[in-house]
């Protein structure tokens, strides 16, 4: 009830900006005469928050206070964050009390203060502006011939009353849906552990899409793969060229292709040849408005749920090998330190020679013979790249470009059933393409950017004071040190990941760099690349499956047609886009999570080793290594003692001086497990109890 009272005053008084008095507010709320008490008890905590002032017996919202908008993103563990519209700020921390019923993906207003507990912004939700989901996930429970429901986004874990329907008949323990607004059950998707239920569950709670309208599916039969005669006139042709396509085994949508060339005094001619989605996909149609709305293709183990039909992500657009494709290529012409002394960009008509694999071309680069005879036409050109990759990246390197060398889970699946969690090999032949892609967004950035017109920027902005500072603290903790805030730069953080590179903390500093960083966005504005240490920077490479480079490709191929850039409102497109980017990576990771999680309760009372990478209220949290997921060590389970902190790093227990510092690395053993809620309990084992400091 108290909540409610809270935000029902702060409306009231936003509205009424002139200040109301007790009475006023009273009044303007129905408050009873028992209920005066209460009302009183409220306004204090409101003014003790700074979240209301009082002058003369007069009750105010600040006039500069700061309300935002923004989607609201909820965690696992209750609480959630805003990202505020434009990006005026970073991430607003919203604790479980105070987000106002909230679900993910709504469109919230927010009261925020610039420094919460730990110095980030934090706020509360103060009205839900758009409820986006018209239902929830969560699981059904039933007591005493009486069903209720635990919502999977809910800030508490208490049950609803549920009504349900007859033709249904769930059993406790399901997954279930229900109506937001009526707290009727709409539909059962079955147990937890049920094939198939926690990718319906993660596209549902994401509001991903995973079918195509029939409108959009008649336009894509529609494409034809025939080129006509006009259009290969009005193209350059590079057929006879050597170009291949360099993907993962199990891709089926290939929209790069690169070629390389050594030039007479010793340059390289590097191509860069991407699908001409533009070519099919125009503004206006079914297919652009269904692309637009996803923003991105989603990919889960073992499904994809691509932006376009399958006809024209898999075939048409496919660069597929030994087939005529429409292209849109970027040439560039490098020097042997990696200037870039000459940029073309033409439409184009491709045939790609081979489709290569990446653990192929990396054979090739080790100097495996078999691969090597199977490909040999294709060896002197992979080696090129080999040659020009490295050149590029010692170039980015010197720049102050960060690269960070973390792992990422793969999981791996026999006879359908996951089998194991391995880290994702990530070799040179990675690194060539990488080095390309960045290349060739990098010089259609810079070539648009000279041309004053509306554009379509992937951004990266300079981590925040506040972030720097934090950094600063934890590195020292570690011996490493960096600038004052104000003055640091992409190179200082670059050589504290030299600095660690292979050491025990390796991968604790690298984490906590990353943390400090802001996410990369898309944005009409060009503020530069931080991570990438780059001026311009865009997204050219992937139209296929990402909405920003279809964009792009439009634009380019305006203005290398002279003609005047007709698309409106960018600064929409990229906010909506980078919404759904972020959208689609927190459903592909929680898919990930929750499987890792389900896959671990068969190793219940095994023993782990991890790092410790938090200290919460709740006890140490641990990164297992080998499975990408973290746990918790409660204080109960520390043994014996009372433990407080001494600074945000380290804990230590008051009788026996046992230390616990982050990044210290830890035995720990398995004791509970919840998929579900991602969550999962660890104990020290006991030899370490006795060696704890």
């Amino acid at each position: 009830m108290r909540k409610a009272m809270e935000n029902e005053i702060i409306s009231l008084l936003r509205k009424r900006r002139e200040g109301l008095s007790f009475q006023k507010i009273a009044k303007a709320l129905h408050v009873l005469p028992r209920e005066k008490q209460l009302l009183r008890k409220t306004l204090r905590r409101l003014e003790n928050l700074g979240v209301v002032l009082k002058l003369k017996r007069q009750y105010f919202v600040p006039a500069k206070a700061n309300l935002v908008r923004g989607r609201f993103i909820s965690s696992q563990r209750g609480y959630g964050f805003v990202a505020p519209e434009g990006g005026i700020s970073e991430d607003i921390f919203i604790p479980a009390r105070y987000s106002g019923g909230a679900l993910r993906g709504d469109i919230v207003e927010v009261l925020y203060r610039e420094k919460g507990k730990k110095g980030k912004p934090e706020g509360r939700v103060i009205s839900i502006v758009k409820k986006v989901k018209k239902r929830m996930l969560g699981i059904y429970k039933e007591r005493w011939r009486q069903s209720f429901f635990l919502p999977f986004d809910a800030p508490s874990s208490e049950e609803i009353p549920l009504t349900c329907e007859k033709h249904l008949s769930p059993l406790s323990g399901m997954i279930v849906e229900v109506d937001r607004s009526s707290m009727r059950l709409t539909e059962v998707l079955g147990m937890p552990d049920d094939p198939g239920v926690d990718t319906r569950v993660v596209i549902q709670k994401y509001n991903l899409t995973s079918s195509f309208s029939k409108e959009a599916l008649a336009e894509a039969e529609k494409c034809s793969p025939e080129i006509s005669s006009q259009d290969k006139k009005e193209r350059k042709d590079y057929r006879n060229w050597r170009i291949v396509t360099i993907d993962g085994e199990n891709a089926r949508d290939f929209d790069d292709a690169v070629s390389v060339r050594k030039l007479r005094n010793g340059h390289f001619l590097l191509g860069v040849h991407i699908a001409d989605v533009s070519h099919y996909v125009k503004p206006g149609s079914y297919l652009d408005a269904e692309a637009f709305e996803r923003g991105t293709s989603v990919y889960f183990p073992e499904l994809t749920l691509p932006m376009l039909p399958e006809k024209l992500s898999n075939d048409i657009c496919s660069l597929r090998p030994k087939e005529e494709r429409v292209a849109f290529s970027v040439l560039l012409k490098i020097d042997r330190e990696g200037e870039v002394r000459k940029s073309e960009f033409h439409p184009s008509l491709i045939r790609t020679a081979e489709r290569m694999t990446y653990n192929s071309v990396y054979k090739i680069f080790e100097g495996d013979e078999e691969e090597r005879e199977k490909y040999s036409d294709l060896v002197p050109d992979l080696l090129l790249m080999k040659d020009l990759a490295r050149i590029l990246r010692k170039k980015r390197e010197k720049e102050g470009s960060l690269d960070f060398d973390l792992l990422e889970p793969e999981l791996v699946y026999k006879e359908g059933s996951l089998h194991s969690i391995v880290p994702f090999e990530h070799n040179e032949a990675h690194q060539v393409i990488e080095e390309f892609m960045v290349a060739a967004n990098e010089a259609v950035a810079s070539f648009i950017s000279r041309k004053n017109i509306s554009f379509i920027y992937r951004v990266h902005p300079p981590p925040s004071l506040k972030n720097l500072e934090r950094l600063g603290e934890i590195l020292a903790h570690f011996g490493l040190s960096i600038p004052l805030p104000k003055k640091v730069g992409s190179k200082d953080l670059q050589n504290v990941l030299k600095e660690v590179e292979g050491k025990f903390e390796e991968k604790f500093v690298s984490l906590q760099v990353l943390k400090s960083l802001k996410l990369a966005v898309y944005s009409e504005e060009n503020k530069g690349h931080f991570g990438l240490a780059k001026k311009e920077y865009t997204h050219f490479t992937s139209p296929i499956r990402r909405y920003p480079d279809l964009v792009v490709h439009r634009t380019l191929k305006e203005v290398l047609r002279r003609e005047r850039a007709k698309m409106a409102s960018l600064s929409s497109v990229a906010l909506h886009c980078s919404q759904e980017e972020r959208n689609a990576e927190e459903a592909e990771r929680e898919l990930i999570g929750w499987r890792i999680f389900r896959f671990l309760k068969g190793k219940l009372g095994d023993e782990f080793e991890g790092i410790i990478v938090d200290i919460t209220k709740a006890g140490l949290v641990v990164e297992l290594d080998r499975y990408f997921v973290d746990g918790i060590i409660s204080y109960s389970d520390l043994g014996g003692d009372y433990y407080f902190k001494r600074s945000e790093k380290t804990l230590i227990g008051r009788r026996t001086g046992r230390k616990f510092e982050l990044g210290d690395r830890l035995k720990v053993i398995l004791v509970s497990v919840d998929p579900i809620l991602r969550k999962m309990g660890l104990t020290l084992i006991p030899k370490k109890m006795e060696e704890a400091r």
